[in-house]
């Protein structure tokens, strides 16, 4: 065996035997990777929601809290499995990008506050059990999953994300310096950075680009402070401060260690909720197929076995309802590892389950949550811009892997031109009866979903598919 970063072959194989010296840096590079990914979904919703500051503020640390650990469990799950739960995949879970668009569209339907929170809540607490129970019957279902289907929602998660990102940049809807030069600037300079290191760096600096293109943005907002105004004055005519200031006493209040809150948001059942976010859960298990198949192929050359496939989807059902319980959005598998693991080929399990402990530890530490909390949103507009945008190119990556046909061209093109279309432009549906205009008018996620697993079913296929 070879020392430090040199590594045999047991790092190339799932069940192989590693030093701890090997395993930590290792698991420590996916962490990296998805690390403000799991947190920046909480971010988006909990403002979306009207959840920060003021009574709030104690609320969000805990939430963000509870990500980071049960985002280290549920990974452990999958990668060990506890019988049918788990694939034994080398995946690691976080709190999933792809619910964004419909939690907004819940969140503005019911007006936001704690109570539209609770109801994505109890929808996600239903949501991951009806994914858990597809998972079970995955094996009859999975030929109405080929990769044409799951590339048009994961291309279609990337692109209603696009505009949530570029909101980020301008400094987040509602503050009242929005899309001022120092917000642009600021997350222009955290984009360039991600792309300098993402392009020129190698190893665990490539691939933890966006953590250090955010500790830049940290650090350049802090010095803006020193030097510029932080205060503006609103449309009312009020003093207020600027979005991009660093509220370092949020940080300061925290504490160093508390114990995760069970239930910190009370869920909350309703239909307008749980209709539009139980067809997610149809499309989180059809993005989950599509990852598995990815860092199987990817990472171990072969195609995922139906049992690693099932097992990976019931994971992520009861996974995210389990999150649910503590506050927390559903936890799914993250493409970003995917990609990780596919230009590594480290598929090692220990490595991995050395990240999710890592997590488990950030979790039960409110002062680390409450750092992220206070990040700008312009800041975290430039590191979205760019992990929003890859999910866009892993769409495409999925749509291509096999060679494009005229039946697979017609079923990408409707389901973006009908099913995204309907979500980008949901005033089409101003007619329509609620509960239709609800589930498919909130975002081009479900509507180009079922468009797409429509047509696989309808359209005939021809020698060539």
């Amino acid at each position: 065996m070879k020392n430090g970063f040199c590594l045999d072959d047991q790092a190339f194989r799932f069940d192989g035997k590693m030093p701890l010296k090997q395993a930590i840096p290792l698991g420590l590079q996916h962490v990296l990777a998805m690390f403000v990914g799991n947190l920046t979904p909480l971010l988006i919703i909990t403002g979306t929601c009207g959840l920060v500051g003021g009574e709030f503020a104690e609320l969000q640390i805990s939430l963000l809290q509870n990500a980071m650990l049960v985002a280290g469990l549920v990974t452990l799950v999958q990668l060990f499995s506890i019988g049918p739960i788990g694939g034994k995949v080398p995946i690691i879970m976080g709190t999933s990008s792809g619910f964004i668009g419909v939690f907004n569209s819940v969140a503005k339907t019911m007006g936001g506050s704690v109570v539209a929170y609770g109801a994505i809540m109890g929808a996600s607490i239903l949501g991951g059990l009806f994914e858990a129970v597809l998972g079970f019957f995955l094996k009859p279902l999975r030929k109405f999953f080929p990769s044409v289907v799951t590339g048009t929602v994961v291309l279609s998660i990337g692109l209603s994300l696009i505009g949530v990102g570029i909101n980020s940049f301008g400094g987040g809807s509602g503050a009242a310096d929005f899309g001022s030069m120092e917000n642009l600037l600021l997350g222009l300079l955290v984009l360039v950075v991600i792309l300098v290191l993402k392009n020129r760096a190698g190893g665990i600096i490539s691939s933890s680009s966006i953590l250090i293109g955010i500790i830049v943005g940290y650090i350049a907002a802090f010095l803006m402070g020193l030097v510029l105004p932080t205060t503006t004055v609103n449309a009312q005519g009020a003093e207020v401060t600027k979005a991009w200031v660093l509220n370092w006493s949020k940080v300061a209040d925290a504490s160093w260690f508390a114990f995760p809150k069970l239930m910190p948001v009370k869920p909350v059942f309703d239909l307008r909720a749980i209709a539009p976010v139980m067809i997610m859960f149809i499309v989180t298990a059809v993005e989950t197929v599509g990852d598995i198949s990815g860092v199987t192929m990817g990472g171990m050359n072969r195609e995922a076995t139906d049992k690693e496939l099932s097992g990976g989807v019931i994971c992520d059902g009861l996974g995210s309802s389990f999150a649910a319980l503590f506050g927390v959005l559903p936890n799914t598998s993250f493409s970003q590892n995917v990609g990780l693991v596919s230009m590594t080929k480290v598929v090692n399990r220990l490595a991995l389950a050395t990240g999710a402990v890592f997590l488990i530890l950030c979790g039960l530490v409110p002062k680390l949550g409450a750092l992220v909390s206070i990040m700008p949103q312009s800041v975290l507009g430039g590191a979205a811009v760019m992990m929003f945008s890859s999910i866009v190119v892993s769409g495409i990556q999925l749509i291509t892997r096999e060679p494009l046909t005229a039946r697979s061209l017609s079923i990408v093109s409707v389901a973006l031109g009908l099913g995204y279309g309907i979500g980008a432009n949901p005033a089409v549906l101003a007619k329509a009866p609620q509960m239709v205009s609800l589930i498919f008018g909130g975002s081009g996620i479900v509507p180009a979903a079922l468009v797409a697993i429509l047509l696989n079913v309808l359209l005939p296929k021809d020698s060539n598919d």
